[in-house]
């Protein structure tokens, strides 16, 4: 008796074995999805962070959620990745919220307002300061939904071919400048040109261009700017950071199983701390590097930040009277930008510069 009963609760047992594994592999589906990107496999911070990303959604998942990245180019280029996501083209996408400034220039917020914030107190304001909750506001009109992901710290004010002693030399100007600075470029004088990373060099070097920024010493080296133009300035007034987005289409990303949904944004949050601790640990022998090829580093002189810096806060002061969504997070911004400022003045400038006066003396 004892052994048929045995035998009866075993089979009870692997009955509802049987039962269990099915339902577990029906919340772990295998799923694929594509991801385009803003970059060229060139930069191998900016898409290494893509490829960063898809490796750790693959591990937290057992390998069931695939997400392929794509370089700019391979499926459809660098500024039309929002386009791809919004009309399904792919499922997902990795790029900078500002090139879509054009669309609403709201978008700046996503990546950086010129004269904005720095890269701890942005990623602070998009997490805990509704930052992300009005992005995604604004996102939902085009059928998408964001998540913050790498940044590429503070940047640096770009490559010209001549010296900039003044506000007159930026009079006519072509300068390749990334997102929404470009209006301001535009009210001081200047030709604001939005080119692809991977295009920017033979713009350069025939003279399409007369400057251009891209992020910072290490990708710049990369793509060879000190090659055909010396001049380089600091800092990029525009782009205190320069915060990258994951973006999904909201109907693919809303389909998905929540844990798949908490694996895009754990491994998103995870890249950030990757691509940012990359650039600041790559950054600094590179622009040894570029220092010793011929380069020339210059500050932008007192009157031309303060010039931009004025042209921008009436810049937005009338978008604020216009545009609801530019209103509302440029109030925000605003707010926290002053707090911040005081809070890293107390902290972080103090500690900086008396390290900064104790390394000149060793």
């Amino acid at each position: 008796m004892k052994r048929r009963d045995f035998l009866k609760a075993g089979g009870v047992g692997l009955a509802a074995s049987a039962v269990a594994a099915p339902a577990i592999a029906q919340s772990n589906p295998e799923i694929k999805w594509r991801y385009t990107a803003s970059w060229p496999k060139a930069l191998d911070t900016l898409y290494g962070g893509c490829e960063y990303f898809a490796k750790r959604v693959a591990e937290i998942t057992d390998n069931k959620f695939q997400i392929q990245p794509f370089a700019a180019g391979e499926i459809v280029p660098g500024l039309q990745v929002l386009d791809a996501v919004s009309n399904g083209t792919v499922e997902m996408g990795n790029t900078a919220l500002y090139y879509y400034w054009g669309k609403n220039a709201a978008f700046t917020f996503g990546t950086s307002l010129p004269f904005g914030l720095n890269t701890r107190s942005h990623i602070s304001w998009l997490r805990f300061g509704g930052g992300t909750e009005m992005l995604n506001d604004l996102l939902k009109e085009y059928n998408c939904i964001g998540v913050p992901t790498g940044s590429t710290g503070a940047q640096m004010g770009g490559w010209f071919r001549k010296e900039i002693k003044s506000m007159e030399d930026f009079k006519g100007l072509k300068f390749r400048v990334g997102g929404f600075a470009g209006t301001i470029i535009a009210k001081v004088g200047g030709v604001p040109q939005q080119i692809a990373g991977g295009d920017i060099y033979p713009a350069l070097e025939k003279g399409t261009i007369d400057a251009a920024e891209w992020v910072g010493p290490y990708d710049d080296e990369k793509l060879g700017f000190v090659k055909v133009a010396k001049y380089y300035y600091y800092p990029g007034w525009w782009e205190g950071t320069g915060q990258g987005h994951n973006i999904m289409n909201l109907e693919k990303f809303n389909a998905l199983p929540k844990h798949y949904q908490a694996a895009i944004e754990t491994a998103s949050y995870d890249t950030f701390t990757w691509v940012t601790g990359k650039y600041d640990y790559v950054n600094p022998p590179a622009l040894k590097r570029l220092l010793a090829a011929g380069a020339i580093l210059r500050p932008f002189p007192q009157e031309v930040l303060e010039a931009c810096y004025n042209a921008a806060s009436g810049i937005y002061a009338d978008l604020s009277k216009s545009n609801p969504h530019f209103n509302k997070m440029y109030a925000s911004l605003s707010a926290f930008r002053n707090e911040s400022l005081a809070w890293n003045q107390v902290a972080e400038l103090s500690y900086d510069s008396f390290m900064m006066r104790m390394r000149t003396r060793t």
